[in-house]
């Protein structure tokens, strides 16, 4: 490499001096794969009077040379100079597509590009000559007589605005002033006529949308270029090329407004089809995911997307992607847009009839916290209303011991919290609607009144009977009743008024005991072991001081629900000698007094 540029500066060629031998050891100096063998040596200002010869190709191979030599970082900054981009941008300046041969332009793009990367020095020096607008103007180009280097043209034109934008929020910013977007809005014209044949002028154009999307706030696309979009991602059977425009439209689906235009223009059986066409590319998967969630914000979208079948193939997705090795952001893609398409009501029996739980079930195995926290999410929102669900997800002996794991050992606050929400629901929407009148409001007679006048329980116990057995199910509700938000709080006495209601209740035993049938012994005998078992559990984990924990901390703030099921969950516990015992040891009765909002009820 020492030789070649000694050979080179001995040509000692001046600007109006052309040279077959310049050129040759030119070549060659380009032609080197190692850029960094040039670091040690001073270039620039001897290549700088190359760039000036007379001679097409001095001035050609300079470029290029100079487009090699700045890849490595050191020679980058050697050519940070004023002098060097000038005179790029001087020959840029006056380029249009009827150049005949676009190869100096090229290598001329190339070099300057190269200089950009990573380099706010450069841009500043491109940004204090006004040489932004030299580069955004070549956007103006979209006819070039040089068909041989028209497509290579194209390229480089594209990586050189990339390398600049990628300045930062202030160049984005002066780049949508100098009208950048109406540019690239007549290219992508241009391209939505024939997306097979202008490919490559798309796949080199949209990634200047993303630099700019990611940049400037807020950035609404004209409505006539997101469908654009959403008809070149219909045409393309370029994988690549249909990532780039789900992600534009993912970014511009935030807005009801867009997402309602895109809705009318068939985005979504767009994407649909586009999960059936990539089965195999997890990133444009992933994407077209993210692209449908977006969709799935409004009841009225999700009801369509399950009505439609969107969902079905969601779901035959996840079902070959559901395992311990598989992509992590797909799954957290997948769950993300499945949880919100099952929220509304009418949607989950059709969810739950289409394999969702089946599917998602054996994601217990996955223990990454942001696709463990959508899938207890996911089946939180799905098991709402859902008590055959809630009954057959109490008994999974899986499920209730991986929860009761998470909610003890996450370090992801998280999961921690769904974890132990999910238990809460499965017991609330299993259970309520069978007891709730044992559960009174204000207004009501007190719940010690009402307990002897529930009606016999006819109904089946052996869910909660599972879910009882394995002990840490109790501590959970009860740590859970200490949880930094109210919400949770409420959750907690709800699931453990209704344990109450189920096995300490006075009619529990009574109604059990009046069965003279052997089946109704044996499960009166178990109803009565549930019993005791419930009672040590809640004097073992110290269910009194963790009431006193919650009255202390946040008395203040609780609302009027709240203290009814606190009220009812104290008057439930009382039908038991040992833990009214047990309460009064932790004062519970007096703390009770404390609560400023009884204070306001006796006061008025």
């Amino acid at each position: 490499m020492d030789d070649l540029i000694e050979k080179l500066k001995a040509t000692t060629v001046s600007p109006n001096c052309s040279s077959d031998n310049t050129t040759s050891i030119l070549s060659e100096i380009s032609a080197t794969k190692d850029p960094k063998l040039f670091d040690k040596h001073e270039l620039a200002d001897f290549f700088l009077s190359l760039t000036q010869s007379e001679d097409t190709n001095i001035r050609k191979e300079a470029a290029k040379c100079i487009a090699e030599i700045t890849k490595s970082e050191v020679q980058r900054k050697k050519f940070t100079k004023p002098e060097v981009i000038k005179i790029f941008l001087d020959y840029l300046r006056n380029l249009n597509g009827e150049t005949d041969n676009m190869e100096l332009p090229i290598q001329i793009c190339r070099a300057l590009g190269n200089i950009c990367y990573l380099n706010d020095e450069a841009r500043d020096i491109i940004l204090d000559m006004k040489g932004d607008l030299v580069l955004i103007r070549l956007l103006d180009i979209t006819v070039i007589q040089d068909k041989v280097h028209g497509l290579q043209f194209i390229k480089v034109r594209g990586g050189l605005l990339s390398n600049y934008l990628l300045g930062g929020e202030g160049l984005a910013k002066r780049a949508m002033d100098l009208e950048i977007m109406q540019k690239i809005q007549n290219i992508i014209a241009i391209g939505v006529t024939n997306v097979e044949e202008n490919e490559d002028l798309l796949l080199n154009t949209l990634p200047l949308m993303s630099i700019l999307t990611e940049n400037v706030a807020e950035l609404n696309f004209e409505a006539e270029l997101n469908v654009q979009l959403s008809r070149i991602l219909a045409a393309s059977t370029n994988p690549d090329l249909a990532e780039m425009c789900l992600e534009l439209l993912h970014y511009q689906a935030e807005s009801d407004e867009v997402k309602l235009l895109l809705a009318k223009d068939g985005l979504c059986e767009t994407i649909y089809q586009l999960l059936e066409k990539y089965k195999t590319l997890a990133n444009l998967l992933t994407t077209g995911v993210l692209a449908l969630g977006n969709f799935a914000r409004t009841d009225s979208h999700c009801i369509y997307m399950v009505e439609n079948k969107t969902m079905n193939k969601l779901l035959e997705v996840l079902a070959k992607n559901n395992g311990v090795k598989d992509d992590v952001r797909l799954q957290h893609a997948l769950l993300s847009t499945l949880r919100n398409l099952v929220i509304p009501k009418p949607n989950k029996c059709a969810v739950i009839q289409a394999g969702l739980v089946e599917t998602i079930l054996p994601m217990l195995e996955i223990h990454q916290p942001p696709v463990v926290f959508k899938l207890l999410g996911t089946l939180r929102m799905t098991v709402d209303g859902q008590e055959k669900l809630a009954l057959e997800l109490l008994k999974n002996k899986t499920l209730i011991e991986q929860l009761v794991h998470w909610s003890k050992s996450s370090d992801y606050a998280g999961v921690t919290g769904e974890s132990l929400r999910l238990m809460a629901w499965l017991i609330k929407h299993a259970y309520l609607n069978k007891i709730a009148y044992a559960l009174p409001r204000k207004g009501d007679a007190p719940a010690e009144q009402l307990v002897d006048k529930i009606p016999s329980m006819d109904y089946d116990r052996s869910s909660l009977i599972e879910f009882i057995n394995n002990e840490c199910t109790i501590e959970a509700m009860i740590n859970m009743l200490t949880s930094q938000h109210l919400v949770m709080q409420n959750e907690a006495l709800i699931a453990l008024c209704i344990l109450c209601v189920v096995f300490l209740g006075k009619s529990s035993s009574s109604s059990s005991s009046s069965s003279s049938t052997s089946s109704s012994a044996t499960s009166a005998a178990t109803d009565g072991d549930t019993a005791i078992k419930l009672q040590d559990a809640f004097i073992k984990f110290e269910v009194g001081k963790k009431l006193a924990e919650l009255i202390n901390k946040s008395s203040d703030t609780m609302t009027k629900e709240i203290v009814e099921n606190l009220q009812n969950f104290t008057n439930l516990l009382r039908n038991s000698d040992k833990l009214v015992a047990h309460l009064e040891e932790n004062n519970i009765n007096e703390l009770l007094k404390s609560i400023p909002i009884l204070t306001e009820y006796c006061t008025l």
